[in-house]
């Protein structure tokens, strides 16, 4: 079976390799790129992630997919659509996310490798929408939903069933783009 790939012009989306753990790691352990997502992260839960995203892509054919730099083969996080977290408005709809190194923000790198995965998605799949959580401080990540097209769903705002009830992170906004006519 071929690997899955999605090249732009600057970047790579392409399933998760063993390698990618070590620059994953780092990527998730920089308090910039976590300060919405919630805590720095251990070896361990790096790798249940990555495991989390192989079995996605097994299972549904698509992931949050490495994202790689065409230019020197740099791993910047990823990007991809998977199912919607249980207990959220957007369970089991099509959910787009991102995360890239702090060093690769403010380089449009993040809106090339979501329109590429919005461009796949409306050529391979069926969906007839694709659908994006974030909190509200997340400005950055809204601000590339609105850049993308996307329409916030204040009726459906919630909190994270996977947060505490005291987290600063609990409450999230939703977003959504519909297939194009």
């Amino acid at each position: 079976m071929d690997e899955f790939r999605i090249e732009t012009e600057r970047l790579i989306l392409r399933a998760w390799r063993d390698e990618d753990a070590s620059p994953f790691h780092a990527i998730c352990n920089d308090p910039r790129v976590m300060e919405h997502l919630g805590p720095l992260q251990s070896a361990a839960e790096i790798d249940a992630a990555i495991a989390r995203q192989r079995a996605f892509q097994r299972n549904f054919d698509c992931c949050f997919w490495a994202v790689e730099r065409r230019e020197d083969g740099a791993m910047l996080g990823f990007c991809g659509v998977k199912p919607g977290p249980a207990g959220t408005p957007i369970e089991d709809r099509l959910e787009i996310g991102w995360r890239l190194a702090a060093d690769a923000w403010g380089k449009g790198y993040a809106r090339e490798a979501a329109q590429a995965t919005l461009d796949h998605v409306w050529a391979q799949r069926t969906s007839a929408s694709v659908w994006a959580i974030t909190t509200p401080g997340n400005v950055r990540s809204w601000g590339l939903m609105l850049r993308l097209g996307m329409a916030r769903h204040e009726e459906l705002d919630f909190d994270h069933p996977a947060l505490p009830a005291d987290s600063p992170l609990l409450r999230h906004v939703t977003y959504s783009i519909a297939r194009p006519s």
